[in-house]
């Protein structure tokens, strides 16, 4: 879809549809495969407990990032997605958890709630993404050297 700041009343609407839609499947395998990009503007700005940027190039290094390091550091990870939902007319929030073990010898694991809440362009695209988690990034980070550590 093209940017043109002239979407009518029910082309935005169908657009958030589509926004949401996207959003519930692309979350639960993020960190399996890509998501889809072309609900996000080109200025993307994204904030998380650990990270702020702005630009899709960026974005797309994050999401790479993430199955990476997935791979790399888990023998199981899941992105849990509970809901995803239009809490206002520019405003889209999805809550998740994350949860997995750790490719360690004790097996530790990995356990944490959080939100995305996303903002939308006139267009219905997504300008703004800015995640909050349960925990801080230091308790997440303590469980990787306990046994139970959910």
């Amino acid at each position: 879809m093209t940017t043109s700041e002239n979407l009518s009343k029910s082309q935005y609407e169908l657009q958030v549809e589509r926004v949401i839609e996207t959003l519930y499947n692309d979350l639960p395998t993020l960190f399996e495969k890509d998501i889809s990009y072309e609900i996000y503007t080109k200025d993307i700005y994204f904030q998380d407990p650990v990270n702020r940027f702005k630009w899709k190039f960026n974005y797309r290094i994050i999401f790479w990032t993430l199955r990476f390091h997935a791979q790399l550091f888990f023998t199981e990870i899941h992105f849990d997605l509970h809901d995803v939902s239009q809490l206002a007319e520019d405003i889209i929030k999805a809550t998740w958890t994350v949860r997995g073990t750790l490719r360690v010898p004790w097996k530790a694991s990995i356990f944490f709630n959080g939100d995305s809440t996303y903002k939308l362009t006139k267009d219905a695209l997504i300008y703004n993404h800015l995640d909050t988690w349960d925990r801080k990034p230091g308790e997440i980070l303590k469980q990787f050297f306990r046994k139970d550590s959910a």
